[in-house]
């Protein structure tokens, strides 16, 4: 069991996290629980309520893993977005996130989480204040922060849209053309 050997070395919670996303990756959702948790990390029972208070606190704690790494693709699609073109990258980034690790990303937008968690909230912040930033950048002087609600709000939903199957997934190619194709039809109003 290497993963209790980690354990007894200090490394509890990362244990935890990994044995939660490998089940996320498994299952989806509904067999995440601090039990089946630990049973995957190989530690006792009750040894993850060390780190996490309840199902809550663990989702938290996963979704903002998540939200980290959607953080760093985001980035690494264009590092200094400026132009619609631009945010369009970073629009097919943010929905090839959500295609590539499907459950985390409901876990991270669809799951309940707690409310109170420093961490989730710091992750969620660091997102909103990118997209914020991009729509500063390739927009100065409109209303950045109801621009930005409403591109992050058309990129979600055209994540979720390609999830649930509603939106044609047949080919990255496919994908991308359609997220660009809206984020520019977004613009062309918003500019008009």
């Amino acid at each position: 069991m290497p993963q209790a050997a980690a354990y007894h070395h200090g490394d509890l919670r990362a244990a935890c996290l990994q044995a939660a996303r490998e089940l996320l990756e498994e299952d989806g959702s509904a067999g995440l629980s601090l039990r089946a948790v630990a049973r995957r990390a190989g530690v006792s029972a009750t040894a993850p309520y060390r780190h996490y208070a309840d199902r809550d606190a663990l989702v938290s704690a996963v979704a903002a893993e998540g939200y980290r790494e959607l953080a760093r693709d985001l980035a690494a699609a264009h590092p200094s977005p400026s132009t619609p073109d631009d945010l369009a990258s970073v629009a097919v980034a943010y929905v090839r996130f959500a295609l590539d690790h499907p459950a985390m990303f409901r876990v991270m937008f669809a799951e309940p989480c707690d409310p109170t968690s420093e961490e989730r909230v710091a992750a969620t912040a660091l997102i909103s204040a990118y997209v914020q930033g991009i729509v500063d950048g390739a927009f100065p002087g409109s209303d950045a922060s109801a621009l930005s609600t409403t591109v992050w709000a058309l990129v979600h939903g055209l994540a979720f849209l390609h999830l649930d199957g509603k939106l044609d997934t047949s080919t990255p190619e496919v994908v991308a053309e359609q997220v660009r194709a809206a984020v520019h039809a977004l613009f062309t109003v918003a500019r008009g």
